[in-house]
């Protein structure tokens, strides 16, 4: 049985998730293949606030780096890993099953059917800017083919099963475009396994409107999670609408992982670990699940894109590789410190 905690979120526990995504998010900053003064990043940072001005002591070389290339992309981390994380936990709410993942319902197989589709027909992954949007398509299709295979009730086990089978199918579609046209594998697989390395500021202003737009849908139904846990009859009986609330949230988590994956690829695991390390560490409540897995979420995938272009450098290692390669030790032991303190 799991250990009865207060179900609000704690003042220390916010705290340190917005302590995690602020030491993730300088880390990406001052880290990296080309070697910055720390001090003279958060010198540059200050510098672009307006009305404050800072000499960095920065070339215009070393400050572009910063704000142009190292800065989008530490946003576009931050926002995925949060999108992914909370989509995650909400799947886990919403179907009552500890392994849902944000890719549940199809949006991996219909993404990486899309993408597959866009270097098929551009012949290039130079060309990447069909890909974004045929990902994003393709995701949304799976799930709009999954909700409609589902048959007339709708329950979260048909869900589920329409996931796999509209999955599976895809899948299918997937691997026969790239025996066709083998070509395209290097740069499909290297979408696969998620990448933040092409971030621009276009990248975080496209995700931005969609990871505020499901958080807040999102976050703002953690107490209607917590009573769909108990059960749709006892959910009823206590006011709530079920059915509703299940389809809301996962309209919102399809959407906001959708894209997600649009702008960055499969990116594993994240989806899984999070949530459930803030469950194990922090209290079983959605009203503190669903918060800090986006504070957790954004942080952890950012120290994991650091640890990708920063290992092997000059090269980089894709950063769905660093999310299970660290996530899953991680994970394990604060799987094995939680089952002590019981």
């Amino acid at each position: 049985m799991t250990a009865t905690r207060p179900a609000g979120l704690r003042p220390r526990w916010l705290l340190a998730g917005v302590a995690a995504v602020l030491v993730a998010a300088f880390a990406g900053l001052a880290f990296g293949p080309v070697r910055l003064n720390p001090l003279a990043v958060g010198a540059q940072l200050f510098d672009l606030v307006p009305g404050v001005s800072v000499h960095s002591g920065l070339s215009e070389r070393e400050a572009a780096i910063v704000t142009e290339l190292r800065l989008p992309r530490v946003c576009l981390g931050l926002l995925v890993g949060a999108m992914l994380a909370l989509a995650g936990g909400t799947y886990q709410g919403v179907f009552t099953n500890p392994l849902a993942d944000p890719y549940l319902l199809g949006v991996a197989a219909g993404a990486g059917l899309g993408a597959t589709v866009a270097f098929v027909l551009t012949h290039s992954f130079t060309a990447t800017s069909a890909v974004p949007v045929a990902a994003f398509v393709g995701a949304l299709g799976a799930v709009g083919l999954t909700y409609g295979l589902g048959g007339r009730y709708r329950t979260p086990a048909t869900l589920v099963l329409a996931g796999v089978a509209v999955g599976s199918f895809l899948t299918a579609g997937q691997s026969f475009l790239q025996q066709r046209y083998v070509d395209t594998i290097r740069e499909v697989y290297s979408w696969i396994l998620g990448r933040l390395s092409t971030a621009g500021w276009h990248d975080v202003l496209l995700l931005l409107p969609y990871v505020v737009v499901a958080g807040t849908v999102i976050v703002a139904h953690g107490r209607a999670l917590d009573v769909l846990s108990v059960g749709d009859e006892e959910a009823r009986s206590l006011g709530a609408h079920p059915v509703r609330t299940r389809y809301l949230l996962i309209v919102a988590a399809s959407l906001g992982t959708a894209a997600a994956v649009s702008v960055s690829g499969l990116i594993g695991f994240v989806g899984i670990i999070v949530p459930h390390t803030v469950r194990l560490l922090a209290g079983a409540s959605y009203r503190v699940i669903l918060p800090l897995s986006m504070l957790f979420g954004g942080a952890f995938l950012t120290l994991a894109d650091l640890a990708g272009r920063t290992l092997l450098t000059p090269n980089e290692i894709p950063i769905g590789v660093v999310t299970a390669f660290f996530g899953a030790p991680f994970f394990i032991l604060v799987l094995r410190t939680s089952r002590r303190l019981r």
